[in-house]
């Protein structure tokens, strides 16, 4: 099953058809009895979401999706609310703060979002949520890198990206996936592993760390 049609499944299975019938209401709708995603939410691949930042109206869907970890990909602290949220369902916070920047000059750090990736790979850590402020930029960014571990084109990874970011995309973004893992060996490794390692149906890779 694919992830746009898990997502179906998801929302039929909180309340019957798609559509708003589905229990599952964008951010302005109300309701007490109606689940409200996250803004900018969709599932990446099996395990794996992604979204912007998600506020104690959210808080009742992200039970529904049973997570195990949340990336967090903004340099500010964890709102309370939201720590509370972290700590009261057992789930394992990772924060790989990447600043947010307009400038098409503007660098992002490799060891955030390879470590990302390598905790995005190990399904240990799934279901997991990405999110970063609005669920477009650094988000964007990390799953365009996952997409080329997976050995998606570059024509699809951009309208993926394009599809989240809307008119606000930046080119600084699409410079850094464009770039990503051309000239890196452990980015290679990474692919390498997810295409083949542990034999499963899915091709996820149980990452261990070389300091374990």
């Amino acid at each position: 099953m694919q992830p746009e049609e898990e997502l179906k499944a998801f929302g039929k299975s909180r309340g019957g058809g798609e559509g708003r019938g589905n229990g599952v209401l964008s951010e302005g709708d109300h309701g007490d009895s109606f689940l409200v995603p996250p803004p900018n939410f969709g599932m990446v691949d099996t395990g794996i979401y992604r979204s912007g930042f998600p506020t104690p109206a959210n808080f009742r869907f992200l039970e529904e999706l049973n997570l195990r970890s949340i990336v967090y990909l903004c340099p500010e602290p964890y709102p309370d609310d939201n720590m509370e949220f972290v700590r009261t369902h057992e789930i394992r916070m990772f924060h790989f703060g990447i600043e947010g920047s307009k400038e098409p000059s503007a660098s992002i750090s490799e060891d955030a979002i390879m470590g990302a990736l390598r905790v995005l790979l190990d399904v240990r850590n799934h279901p997991i949520l990405i999110h970063c402020k609005r669920g477009k930029h650094r988000t964007g960014c990390l799953v365009g890198c996952f997409r080329k571990l997976q050995n998606w084109c570059l024509q699809s990874v951009f309208e993926e990206y394009h599809r989240f970011a809307g008119i606000k995309f930046r080119l600084s973004d699409l410079s850094y996936i464009q770039k990503f893992g051309n000239s890196s060996m452990s980015v290679r490794v990474l692919s390498i592993m997810y295409r083949y390692g542990c034999g499963s149906q899915i091709r996820r890779l149980v990452y261990q760390d070389s300091s374990s």
